[in-house]
């Protein structure tokens, strides 16, 4: 029988010492981005024209526009002289308000760019995007992604918490408000780091043990505390900011209840989602707790190992074994 756990949110001053390694100067790294605004081009398109201004959309966009069209977007060329009109119709109002919320980018590329130029200190090998490329894309399509050789942001789930349409029934639906509260713009660089991690280390962590996949998710998260070290915890993981300072103050009774219910080497799939997958709380740990909450664990104990370990590099620590982090960090919160 597991315990049920109040998780109590208190807001703290502080959060306690929290080891960060020295950030690197980065700023003699040249990070070449061109910025490319797609969904101002794609909305200008001709429809009573559409195969010639296609072509033209091609010619200023190569690569991406096919991406756009076929991947994104989900159409055909058979359906192309339907579905981009429809849609273009569809989304007009939204294309126009997003220009002008997003009518300057300047801080976002420079956040990006920061971010980009940790990654190449610390992975020099890695081919980084040359371009970041904003669209518009339906609202059920994605909101970052990496194509051949670009970062792509889909403004459409950017637009800030309050949107209209995010709150709409047909909105909720698909995004409940703990996720559509997420969807503002300070989200878009931290976003796109992470599936530059996922790019460079994917997850193949499912069906392992709870505390493993909880250890893959803290390792994400220390390396992302790397390559955005000036961005809010509270937009690392996605927790409200009264969420993460609950976290801290509970941080040894989560442990407890992970360990007195005998749950860390559980490898049941149904069992170990109600920890380390999204959702407005973790049941067993009471409705203020946040959603995968085993992010929360696995990084604080990724953070114990690597203060043990402070000459390991990052590709080293996520190359390393989980079980062996778990086993060497000797985790035990006080």
């Amino acid at each position: 029988m597991k315990q049920k756990l109040l998780f109590i949110c208190i807001i703290l001053s502080g959060l306690g010492c929290k080891a960060k390694r020295q950030i690197p100067n980065v700023s003699g790294i040249i990070i070449p981005l061109q910025v490319e605004r797609f969904e101002k081009d794609f909305f200008a398109v001709d429809t009573l024209h559409l195969n010639e201004s296609l072509q033209q959309l091609n010619t200023n966009h190569p690569g991406f526009t096919q991406d756009f069209l076929f991947n994104i977007l989900g159409t055909s060329p058979d359906s192309a002289r339907k579905n981009v009109p429809d849609f273009i119709r569809s989304y007009a109002l939204l294309g126009k308000e997003a220009a002008a919320k997003f009518n300057d980018l300047h801080t976002i590329e420079q956040e990006i760019k920061h971010g980009f130029q940790l990654v190449h200190y610390h992975f020099p090998r890695y081919k980084l995007p040359v371009k970041l490329i904003t669209f518009i894309g339906p609202i059920n399509s994605y909101g970052s992604i990496i194509t051949t050789n670009a970062l792509a942001v889909g403004l459409q789930l950017y637009m800030g918490a309050k949107y209209p349409l995010y709150l709409s029934d047909q909105g909720q639906q698909m995004y409940p408000l703990f996720i559509s509260r997420r969807f503002e713009p300070a989200y878009i660089p931290i976003n796109g780091i992470k599936n530059i991690i996922d790019d460079m280390y994917p997850n193949n962590s499912a069906g392992r043990s709870l505390v493993e996949q909880m250890i893959e998710s803290g390792k994400r998260m220390y390396l992302l505390d790397q390559l955005m070290p000036g961005t809010p915890d509270s937009i690392k993981t996605g927790y409200t900011q009264k969420q993460l300072e609950g976290c801290y103050e509970s941080e040894k009774n989560i442990w407890s209840f992970f360990v007195q219910n005998d749950l860390l080497f559980k490898t049941d799939p149904n069992l170990n989602r109600d920890y380390i997958n999204d959702g407005p709380n973790t049941p067993a740990l009471g409705d203020a707790s946040p959603g995968n909450i085993g992010q929360f664990v696995g990084w604080q104990i990724v953070k114990k190992w690597m203060d043990k370990n402070v000459t390991v590099t990052l590709d080293a620590l996520m190359n390393k074994n989980a079980k062996e982090i778990f086993d060497e960090a000797k985790y035990k919160p006080r």
